[in-house]
């Protein structure tokens, strides 16, 4: 379940009209669309933010005249422009004048580029770059914009200038490092030889890559970069496109990247018949796909490739294109956490912890749990026949979200019921007893609201149905088994548990952006690692899915009359998953599936979740070091549910293709209270 101390966070959204999509109008309006704020506790907000509306900028050669350059941009409707600190053609270093604009303007509406061009060479001047970066640092832009070299040395020599400022105690702190790649290698394409956008395949031109220490793939370059970089929130990329695009997978792979803009040069537009330019539809999917996975949070970067273009045409075009990729949600899911993407956030502590009324009213909005718990019901009392009065136990009743459906089932069926609803919240069954005044019949209703903790009370009757809600985001994280083992002697031999059985699953995924929050969360006085040894709720957008989701633990409410000295609800686990195309590996997504009865389940699994529910988001597991993936090798984590007199936790840790620490031994940096 999500946090519910994070609830606080949750803003009503407005439910904007949708627009009609279209690949050959280009809408004359502007109109961002509309959000309202909401809290990033222990987020970085960067200043190139962009969730208040679109953002334009237009990607420029060197002008002494900055002023000019930056007013012919907004007469396009850009917000910003993209130029070099320093004229590339001089000999001598002769940057900007910071006097050439205030020092807010420089902030909001310039990004820096850093010329870097002989990087790849042995004779590059190092000192030149620096200088550079130093100062733009001095201009306080908000981004500086690095070309991603190709060539394993140049890769190396950024690599150490960046990390050097991001580790450094003063200087850029402020200043986010974006890499521009171009999304199909300039040194690939230069091969005749080259049948796949993959990479090259000739035997000759490989070895002549090899011998220049060249890296074809994109991809591969930016992945050795950022690898001998530290994990920095501020590192991010500008992918720019090409009319020739990788396939499908390669493209599903930049997903899992912390991708901040789309860099379009003109020239890859073609001219619909009304003669607007447009992008390819495969072009414009993946424009819009991006737009959707990074939370709308992208910029636009346009490079004027073909001269005389009416610069306004293709701003239009995009800004038409990403509101039809931003426009209201259709799925209940997407409108729930819209604005909460990738927001790290610690699972419940339901045993230590009560829940607040806002928490259980979100709950209690979810159009599709309780119907299907309702329907669970009814058939479980179908086919207790003979039954005068049937005993259902509502164990963790909350505010009675489950005795409803209950009610409502046996009203259906025209069944006489009697309802124990068990809360351990005092403050829960004060609404109880409120709604049983007002709603249930007050002295002569068929509820008694019981103000105890399942595990400790002893039923006067026993019961022929128990349902319960105690499932978290990895079905038993919020120790679902260990609550019901405590009400197991209150219930009759033929009885039946609501939900029957509940199973976790596991996927690796490729998140960077998700492993950079985890490694943003540390606390003061807690060891270095503790960020990476706890599971993390969290709506997944920005990641890549290396395979599909796999089942883990399974806990089975069949056998109601097993003693609870037989019952053990520690597990172990291993599961093996094969890696289509190279990756990096930052951890596993949880989900979890539940039997309620029969046929009728609900579940996360984002293969198959049940549709239109956000009662549960995925949960995330980090490890400390990513793990490099190569095609078609196998990933192999064990996993591990441990548990004491005090507390129940997880451990973990991946045997294939590397090995990696086991995280969170003997729960010593999260565990889950029993008590």
């Amino acid at each position: 379940m999500i946090s519910h101390q994070d609830f606080h966070n949750i803003v009503c959204k407005d439910e904007s009209e949708s627009d009609d999509e279209s690949d050959n109008e280009c809408t004359e309006s502007m109109a961002p669309f509309n959000r309202k704020a909401w809290l990033t506790k222990q987020t970085l907000r960067p200043k190139m933010h962009n969730k208040d509306g679109p953002r334009f900028g237009l990607w420029c050669d060197f002008s002494p005249n900055i002023v000019a350059q930056y007013e012919n941009a907004i007469n396009s409707k850009f917000q910003f422009v993209v130029t070099p600190i320093i004229n590339p053609l001089s000999s001598e270093f002769k940057p900007h004048c910071d006097l050439n604009l205030a020092s807010a303007d420089w902030t909001k509406y310039v990004v820096g580029r850093i010329i870097t061009d002989d990087i790849d060479r042995e004779s590059c001047n190092l000192k030149k770059i620096e200088t550079q970066t130093s100062y733009a640092s001095h201009l306080a832009v908000p981004v500086i914009v690095f070309d991603c070299p190709q060539n394993n040395d140049g890769i190396i020599r950024l690599a150490r200038l960046l990390n050097s400022k991001v580790v450094a105690a003063s200087g850029l702190l402020m200043s986010q490092l974006w890499i521009n790649i171009r999304i199909s290698s300039k040194i690939a394409e230069s091969f005749e030889h080259r049948n796949d956008v993959d990479g090259i395949t000739d035997p000759r031109a490989q070895a002549e890559l090899v011998a220049s220490g060249t890296i074809a793939d994109p991809w591969q370059q930016w992945n050795k970069l950022r690898s001998l970089i530290s994990n920095d929130r501020r590192i991010g990329v500008i992918l720019e496109l090409c009319d020739n695009l990788p396939d499908d997978e390669e493209l599903q792979r930049w997903c899992g990247e912390p991708i901040k803009a789309l860099h379009i040069p003109t020239s890859i537009f073609i001219t619909n018949q009304k003669g607007f330019p447009v992008l390819s539809r495969p072009c414009r999917r993946f424009v819009q796909n991006i737009v959707e996975k990074t939370a709308h949070d992208v910029q636009f970067i346009i490079r004027e490739s073909v001269r005389g273009a009416n610069l306004l045409h293709y701003v239009q075009y995009l800004d038409n294109a990403k509101n039809q990729a931003i426009q209201y949600p259709s799925d209940a899911v997407s409108r729930f956490a819209r604005g909460y993407e990738d927001y790290l956030q610690i699972p419940l502590q339901p045993l230590m912890d009560n829940l607040e009324s806002c928490t259980y009213e979100i709950f209690e909005k979810d159009p599709v749990k309780y119907t299907l718990y309702e329907e669970a019901i009814k058939k479980v009392m179908e086919t207790k026949k003979g039954i005068n009065e049937l005993i259902v136990m509502v164990v963790g009743a909350g505010r009675g979200p489950l005795v409803r459906a209950t009610l409502s089932a046996a009203e259906t069926l025209k069944r006489s019921v009697f309802v124990y609803a068990v809360e351990k919240n005092p403050n829960a069954v004060f609404t109880l007893r409120s709604i049983l005044e007002t709603e249930w019949g007050g002295p002569n209703a068929n509820v008694q609201v019981i103000d105890s903790d399942m595990r400790d009370w002893i039923s006067p009757r026993k019961a022929d149905i128990v349902v319960s809600e105690l499932l978290g985001s990895f079905g038993d994280n919020e120790l679902s088994p260990e609550c019901l083992d405590g009400i197991w002697k209150s219930v009759k031999e033929d009885a039946v548990s609501i939900p029957q059985s509940y199973t976790s699953y596991l996927a690796p995924i490729q998140s960077s952006k998700i492993h950079a929050e985890t490694a943003a969360v540390r606390e003061k006085d807690k060891p270095w690692y503790s960020p990476f040894e706890c599971g993390y709720v969290v709506h997944l957008k920005n990641y890549y899915l290396i395979d599909k989701p796999q089942p883990l633990f399974t806990f089975e409410h069949t056998k109601l009359d097993k003693p609870v000295s037989e019952r053990d609800n520690s597990r172990y686990g291993s599961l093996e998953f094969t890696s289509k195309i190279d990756c990096l590996c930052h951890g596993f997504a949880g989900y979890f599936e539940t039997t309620l009865f029969d046929n009728i389940k609900l579940g996360t699994v984002v293969t198959h979740p049940t549709p239109d529910m956000f009662s549960w988001f995925p949960i995330y597991f980090p490890i400390v070091h990513p793990i490099q993936v190569k095609a078609n090798e196998t990933i192999k984590v064990n996993f591990w549910r441990q548990i004491n007199k005090r507390a129940v936790w997880y451990e973990w840790c991946v045997t294939s293709p590397s090995i990696s620490q086991i995280h969170n031994p003997n729960g010593r940096s999260h565990n889950i209270g029993l008590h």
